[in-house]
């Protein structure tokens, strides 16, 4: 198993990290449903309450925080692991796109719908240098049926939310290459990383020839039992993926070439982002260990939009 520093502990399933050039790193912790600041001591701070169930986060260009409000998830407690639990609970508010001032931990909810078709459980996003915000929606569980789910985009006014591509299986982790013409969404369900090509900022151009409707291209796949969490991109362009169930994150290049599998020892690794001073430092979140990890990267990280602040 690869040799990471512990930076925090006792966190109530993390995910959504956003390292800050502070040396700090904020990210939400799902089941306690807070937006918390860890300090590079592992002090944690609680920044705001989100009610619901708060699943990934971004710095936008206006210093604030967006938050992806999968609106609750059942938990359960197993071997002093917390891990989420089917179908959706009864204490579900429904999914929303929030944005919180981490100055004085206020929340505003910016969108529950898009148009006439509610938001069932937005889960990750990523900024364009535009301003302009991709998001996914990965639906919810019931006892006999589930969503499909969806990738949307608010553009940089903050004023239209359009949904750019359905149906989706369970879409989960979002980037974008470096010159943003392409955005690569990643499912859950089929651990599928998919490429959608960016014309312009905010459109998806359809592939000319697709077998199924299909938008996008399929970039890789995993085989056996292995399911896709949330994703971050390297400078040179490769895809790091947290890797559910064999508790791994795995590198993958824009060709679909699995280049490695890193394992953290999690089965329930949700989430990584990069960091420190030369963004070498990976940050990785293991949800049922409850604990955000550091491990020296080979390769240096993607910056992201409005990240330096």
């Amino acid at each position: 198993m690869t040799a990471y520093r512990i930076v925090a502990s006792d966190l109530q399933f993390p995910e959504g990290p956003v390292a800050m050039p502070d040396g700090s790193v904020i990210l939400v912790e799902t089941r306690r449903q807070t937006l918390t600041r860890i300090a590079p001591d592992g002090h944690a701070t609680i920044i705001a309450s989100l009610p619901g169930g708060p699943n990934g986060a971004a710095m936008g260009p206006d210093g604030k925080i967006y938050v992806c409000n999968n609106g609750g998830m059942g938990w359960h407690r197993l071997g002093g692991e917390w891990q989420a639990r089917s179908p959706t609970p009864s204490e579900y508010v429904g999914g929303s796109l929030q944005r919180v001032d981490i100055q004085t931990g206020a929340v505003e909810t910016l969108f529950t719908k898009c148009g006439e078709t509610t938001l069932k459980a937005p889960n990750d996003l990523v900024f364009d240098r535009e301003g302009g915000l991709w998001f996914t929606d990965f639906g919810k569980f019931r006892a006999r049926d589930m969503d499909f789910g969806g990738v949307y985009y608010l553009d940089p006014t903050g004023g239209a939310l359009t949904e750019s591509v359905f149906p989706m299986y369970q879409p989960n982790g979002i980037g974008l290459s470096a010159d943003e013409r392409k955005l690569y969404v990643a499912e859950t369900l089929t651990a599928r990383i998919w490429s959608f090509e960016l014309p312009r900022p905010g459109c998806v151009e359809p592939v000319k020839a697709p077998q199924r409707n299909e938008k996008g291209t399929l970039v890789a796949t995993l085989p056996g039992y292995q399911m896709f969490d949330s994703l971050a991109i390297e400078a040179c362009g490769n895809i790091c993926l947290a890797t559910m169930l064999t508790g791994r994150v795995s590198t993958v290049s824009p060709s679909g070439e699995l280049i490695g599998q890193m394992e953290v020892g999690d089965p329930g690794v949700t989430n990584i982002a990069f960091g420190g001073p030369d963004l070498k430092t990976a940050y990785i979140t293991l949800g049922r260990k409850g604990q955000l990890i550091a491990v020296d990267w080979p390769r240096s990280g993607l910056p992201l939009n409005f990240r330096q602040r």
